[in-house]
């Protein structure tokens, strides 16, 4: 339970804009006042050409400068960031603001800017004059840190000014999503998946009454489903001598009140299991990539969607988003998709958790570009090009029938919106081309 709720943690501390800026703020007050220690225990003192040796009012106006120019620097860094966002929710979609919230690089030029202001406010504070009733003061270290900070921060300026100018490209915004659908896939459907029992086992350990004495045990809380602490869930299955049956998955939204789980058998439940059950269901108030791998994909096709309506009307952006989803789903198809059957170090089956399918994996893929490009030559070329694409990586002959299906959608609609005889013929000569490559005759019939 640790582990997801840390990395819950996390994934939220990692998509605010307040965690980085304030841990570098708190690094700035700490080198404030190591930098003012050595300065008034004398075993600092410099004196080399780059490092400062005026007298009080220069450190007060070098640094008053400073301070100043970050604040001004600080506050158009912001209004570059909210600009950069609004352009990123009208353009690809407000779901992928997250991943621009979740971009180090402008926490880090936000934090920098902070830092540095408030250790030129802290050093500020301690430079005394002559006619100042104080003792002179005037810490050459602290005021040298200071410029080199200012120094610094320029260079963190150009940088933002690149990196603010990068983040709002479509091929950039594309690229970050197709990384996290192939993180997911390497989280969910590792290649080494690990010893399970024969799945011809299975019928047998399930108990005939299952259905008719299974109790559900209800949501306490309302919210999208992030992750599900597995090992916890077991762990509680085995306390009980429980089996538990899933009646959701990560991604999906939860209403309180709702089924989570079956358990069997029903004399077993009780409220402190019903509290640990939902305690090991994460909501939240979005979903994220965790372990919803429909979630990255979801992206990139809302995404594309949003390239190919008539308002935009951006084609290029569409295949591009089509091409990563190529990527992903080739590189999704070589692995083996997880057994929904998890037993207990006795082989003693304990949780049933029903995952996505290939096949429903290529329906949210494919199914919403199709229906929205099939007028576009181009995009449906695309499509049927990455279904011959990813048929190669596969000789699993249900997965060749869910891409056979798409392509003969493909086909269907797309003839009938097409307006160039040209084009209608074209997509077909492709079509059945695509057809002998994926020698899925034999596949028809596995179709469900």
């Amino acid at each position: 339970m640790k582990n997801v709720k840390l990395g819950k943690l996390w994934d939220e501390l990692h998509s605010s804009y307040w965690f980085i800026p304030t841990l570098m703020a708190v690094a700035a007050i700490a080198l404030a006042f190591t930098m003012l220690t050595l300065d008034r225990t004398g075993k600092a003192e410099i004196n080399y050409w780059w490092s400062y040796t005026g007298g009080a009012d220069g450190a007060r106006s070098l640094l008053g400068a400073v301070a100043g120019s970050m604040v001004s620097v600080c506050a158009t860094a912001f209004s570059i960031t909210i600009v950069a966002l609004q352009l990123a929710a009208s353009s690809f979609g407000p779901r992928l603001l997250r991943n621009f919230m979740q971009d180090t690089g402008n926490q880090i030029v936000l934090g920098t800017f902070i830092g540095t202001f408030i250790y030129c406010l802290l050093v500020l504070r301690t430079i005394h004059g002559e006619g100042d009733g104080y003792s002179l003061f005037v810490p050459q270290l602290s005021v040298t840190g200071g410029t080199l900070l200012a120094i610094i921060s320029i260079g963190v300026l150009i940088y933002f000014i690149h990196h603010a100018s990068t983040i709002i490209q479509a091929s950039y915004v594309i690229q970050n999503v197709s990384t996290d659908l192939d993180s997911v896939i390497e989280r969910l459907f590792p290649q080494k998946i690990g010893r399970g029992k024969p799945e011809q086992d299975v019928t047998s350990s399930i108990p005939v009454s299952f259905e008719e004495e299974a109790c559900p045990i209800r949501a306490s809380g309302t919210g999208y489903l992030q992750a599900i602490d597995d090992e916890e869930l077991i762990n509680i299955a085995c306390k009980y001598n429980l089996l538990v049956r899933l009646a959701t998955r990560p991604g999906k939204f939860v209403v309180k009140g709702s089924d989570l789980v079956m358990v069997f058998p029903e004399q077993r439940v009780n409220a402190k299991l019903v509290k640990q059950i939902n305690d090991a269901f994460i909501l939240g108030r979005e979903r994220n990539e965790q372990q919803d791998i429909e979630f990255p994909i979801d992206q990139l096709v809302e995404i594309a969607m949003r390239a190919l309506s008539p308002g935009i009307n951006d084609p290029f952006t569409a295949t591009r988003c089509i091409d990563r989803l190529n990527a992903g789903l080739c590189h999704l198809v070589q692995r083996d998709f997880p057994s929904p059957y998890r037993y207990d170090k006795n082989n003693k089956l304990r949780v049933i958790a029903q995952g996505p399918t290939f096949p429903e994996l290529v329906d949210r893929a494919f199914n919403q570009i199709r229906r929205y490009g099939k007028s576009d030559a181009a995009v449906v070329n695309h499509l049927l090009d990455a279904i011959a694409t990813i048929a190669t990586y596969t000789n699993n002959n249900k997965y060749c029938a869910a891409l056979q299906h798409h392509a003969e959608m493909i086909l269907q609609d797309s003839c009938e919106a097409l307006s160039q005889e040209q084009d209608r013929k074209d997509l077909q000569e492709r079509y059945y081309t695509i057809i002998k490559a994926l020698d899925c005759n034999s596949a028809i019939n596995n179709w469900d």
